[in-house]
């Protein structure tokens, strides 16, 4: 916590389990809401190009660098786009703590990535078959 001490002016805590049940619910959510973590990056996707492009005032220039950018802000928002889904995840886990207690926090959340983890494969499994 060293590095934390030195940046803030106040104490943080972060503790292990609460950190890993973030985490499992995140990852639990994102594969559960396939579809929704899609589109967010898909729109994430279109603000950056738009953003991007206020950005250049010459058409030929922006042509010319237009592939590598697109491709770089394809990434930037498959990774931004993770960020609702952590908010989400404490939350979950935040209500499974109160709820069920600290001990049951990764539990639950290795039970809901499982669960997740099988609807999604059988959601893409349902639309191959199409």
């Amino acid at each position: 916590m060293g590095m934390f001490d030195d940046l803030f002016p106040f104490r943080i805590q972060l503790s292990a389990i609460a950190i890993a049940g973030t985490g499992l619910w995140s990852l639990a959510l994102y594969l559960g809401l396939a579809t929704l973590s899609e589109w967010v990056t898909q729109q994430l996707n279109r603000w950056f190009n738009f953003a991007e492009r206020s950005l250049y005032t010459s058409i030929e220039e922006f042509e010319r660098t237009r592939q590598g950018r697109e491709a770089q802000n394809a990434f930037y928002a498959s990774i931004c786009s993770i960020v609702p889904f952590l908010l989400l995840g404490a939350l979950c886990n935040y209500i499974v703590e109160l709820t069920l207690g600290r001990s049951w926090a990764i539990s639950v959340g290795i039970l809901a990535c499982v669960g997740c983890g099988i609807y999604e494969l059988g959601r893409r499994d349902g639309q191959g078959s199409k």
